[in-house]
């Protein structure tokens, strides 16, 4: 697998400007809010609604992004980061940078190769990639496509443990590293784009293909998925979503697999505690980046005190609301290891498919990398004391 190289922010830029000069502008917008109108206008309302949309008001997508303004970098200078190294070990494998993608699942509305697009962009980067329990493939499809890249597996536990441990086992099976328990979306919270348009792609069979695939969902079913595609997306709305999950439940997790358990949607510095003490291996702070609760605290605003409950103890991860590379410097001055990319690699992904992938993860690592250039970090760790913020924001 390649290393990020130490000029990647540099080599990025100045490739876009030499392109340029022959009358040529980049395929992929290079910020955000370009990027995301020009795949609105790319998507179909109902496959937009789906990824741009959050819970009730959106007021905690706007949590997420007030919490990335309140924090300020304070660069110093002439601290000689000439030479940024960029690369990190995130459960035993080397990622070129310490970015990966966050599980979003139905990625089929934005391109119809989906996960596998996905899949292949990540390994060429040498970046990981989270499959999703939504995905529009089968977990083996997406690790054949990811071949030797990194990769670890989403899991939404449901009704059925039955399920859940068939999910792990197929996905240690097919070379994922860690299991991320998202424990955020045990229901789904109350989405009005979605609702006004009267669109739930699970009931059109879409983003099931994990469950469609495996064989304890199939031994639940009448008839094959082949055979009657809607009675097993309506099966599958049975047993997908479980708000009685509790504690004792997901440590089950430990007779199914020796792979590093993750828990996703990590808000609070008590429950960061009992994860560390209850042996989990990883915490990410995740509000499902405004999903699933209106009103919710920015994820960003949670992350130091989640990091000082883990003490060092366990990797703390993030992802929700993270839009460029100064955002995922700020993420790791506040004690994350490494930040998972969510909405901006779908954008991508609707304009050009695998390229739009690339390009965004490319796009996102040179601003890093120029960031930290021009922060006076030569390294992830020296990231730490080049912020400046009020400590009243963290209370």
């Amino acid at each position: 697998m390649t290393s990020t190289p130490r000029s990647f922010g540099p080599e990025t830029q100045g490739a876009i400007y030499a392109r340029g000069l022959g009358g040529a502008k980049p395929d992929i917008p290079t910020a955000f809010p370009r990027l995301e109108a020009d795949a609105a206008a790319r998507m179909s309302p109902e496959a937009f609604a789906y990824i741009a949309g959050g819970a009730g008001l959106e007021t905690t997508m706007e949590a997420n992004r007030s919490a990335f303004a309140h924090v300020e970098i304070s660069p110093r200078m002439l601290a000689g980061a000439g030479a940024r190294e960029l690369g990190c070990e995130i459960f035993g494998v080397r990622a070129a940078a310490p970015l990966m993608t966050s599980p979003i699942g139905v990625l089929e509305m934005a391109h119809p190769d989906a996960d596998l697009a996905v899949a292949r962009a990540m390994r060429d980067l040498g970046l990981p990639m989270i499959i999703s329990s939504q995905a529009s493939f089968p977990m083996e499809a997406i690790a054949k496509a990811n071949g030797d890249g990194p990769r670890f597996f989403q899991l939404y536990w449901g009704k059925s443990d039955a399920i859940a441990e068939s999910f792990v086992k197929r996905a240690e099976a097919c070379g994922c590293k860690a299991i991320f328990i998202t424990l955020d979306t045990t229901i789904l919270g109350w989405r009005p784009r979605d609702l006004n348009l009267g669109h739930l792609p699970f009931l059109q069979a879409k983003g099931i293909a994990q469950y469609t695939s495996d064989p304890a969902f199939r031994a639940l079913l009448a008839q094959p998925p082949e055979e009657n595609a809607f009675a097993a997306a309506a099966h599958f709305t049975q047993v997908f979503s479980d708000p009685s999950l509790d504690w004792a439940r997901i440590a089950k997790i430990r007779s199914w697999t020796e792979l590093p358990v993750v828990l996703k949607g990590i808000l609070r510095a008590d429950d960061a505690a009992r994860a560390v003490s209850e042996g989990y291996d990883g915490i990410m702070v995740s509000n499902h980046g405004g999903r699933q609760i209106d009103g919710a605290r920015g994820a960003l605003a949670s992350l130091p005190g989640v990091a000082a409950a883990a003490a060092n103890r366990v990797p703390v991860l993030f992802d929700s609301g993270i839009r460029c590379g100064a955002d995922i410097f700020k993420a790791l001055a506040l004690g994350a290891k490494a930040v998972g990319i969510g909405r901006p690699y779908v954008y991508g992904l609707a304009l050009q498919g695998e390229a739009g992938v690339r390009a965004v993860l490319e796009n996102l690592i040179a601003e890093l990398d120029l960031t930290m250039a021009l922060g006076g970090a030569k390294s992830i760790s020296e990231c730490r004391d080049k912020l400046l913020t009020p400590a009243s924001f963290f209370d």
